[in-house]
């Protein structure tokens, strides 16, 4: 478990100032690799795949438990195979130590 997922979200009402672009690199640094930013490091995502449909119901149901436990939701899209997770603060218009903390905590419940 890293630092990151023993964390809790902190509301996010556009009070914070954006992640510069180096603070997002060390915060995906404690992440998974698989774990994709944007070009405009607006989001954060991670495909996950699997061999059949349940287990990706399974991981989008768990996603969406951890988001709203959190009160930080995750987009989550989810078929055949595959649960693509994102992650973004909308009121800030970039990511936010928030997306970081909900991204570690699904790593913790995935591994």
């Amino acid at each position: 478990m890293t630092e990151l997922s023993s964390k809790t979200c902190a509301a996010c009402e556009g009070w914070a100032p954006p992640m510069t672009n180096d603070q997002i690199a060390q915060m995906k640094s404690q992440l998974d690799p698989s774990w994709e930013i944007d070009a405009d490091g607006k989001s954060l995502g991670r495909k996950f795949t699997f061999k059949g449909f349940a287990k990706a119901v399974y991981m989008a149901n768990l996603v969406a438990f951890l988001s709203d436990k959190e009160g930080h939701h995750a987009d989550v899209a989810f078929g055949w195979g595959y649960c693509l997770v994102t992650f973004t603060s909308h009121e800030l218009g970039r990511l936010s130590e928030n997306d970081f903390i909900c991204a570690a905590k699904v790593d913790a419940a995935a591994a």
